[in-house]
């Protein structure tokens, strides 16, 4: 899947799923140096609760496979030192969160990747180029313990680090998927 990456890509977020139908996955940060990708960090993470998809759709509970654009962020707290454009808003974030108690801070903060999404918008922002039927709003998010409805999470941590690491100016991606898939 590397080659897929744009040419001009300087930073990947990595998320490499166990199996195709397991919601744990390791997250790992390459930083591109001269020509040489470099491992720089890495946390255990979650994705789709039924794993991984190359044909995603609305409420399947996978996440999907893929090389996607990381361009815009928010939460609801405060900008941590952001370089992507950062949307803070209680409001927004807060209505997408299920009842249980479990979820409360999984939108602290929040990294959308770019996938049947606008980008220069807010990452609640629930425009579907594709058609809603494909699914959006997948983001990295703050890690509850296990597997999401489609989004990538790691620990708050990691969040801050990402936020405060993917530079627009290196053109970060996220490419995913079970490991199978990401070899092939």
């Amino acid at each position: 899947m590397w080659s897929e990456v744009p040419a001009g890509t300087g930073q990947a977020v990595v998320v490499y799923g166990e199996r195709r139908d397991s919601p744990d996955s390791l997250v790992v940060l390459y930083q591109k140096r001269d020509s040489t990708w470099v491992r720089t960090a890495s946390w255990p993470g979650h994705n789709g609760r039924l794993g991984w998809t190359e044909d995603h759709r609305m409420d399947d509970e996978r996440s999907p496979a893929g090389v996607f654009t990381l361009t815009d962020a928010g939460g609801t707290l405060a900008d941590p030192g952001s370089r992507l454009r950062y949307w803070r808003d209680d409001h927004a974030y807060a209505t997408m969160l299920p009842p249980e108690q479990s979820h409360a801070h999984d939108f602290d903060y929040v990294i959308a990747i770019d996938y049947n999404r606008l980008k220069d918008v807010p990452p609640f922002d629930w425009s579907r180029p594709d058609g809603v039927e494909k699914g959006g709003g997948i983001w990295l998010h703050m890690d509850h313990g296990d597997g999401t409805s489609a989004c990538v999470t790691v620990p708050e941590p990691a969040m801050k680090t990402l936020l405060r690491t993917l530079d627009p100016a290196r053109q970060p991606v996220v490419v995913m998927g079970d490991r199978a898939h990401l070899a092939a």
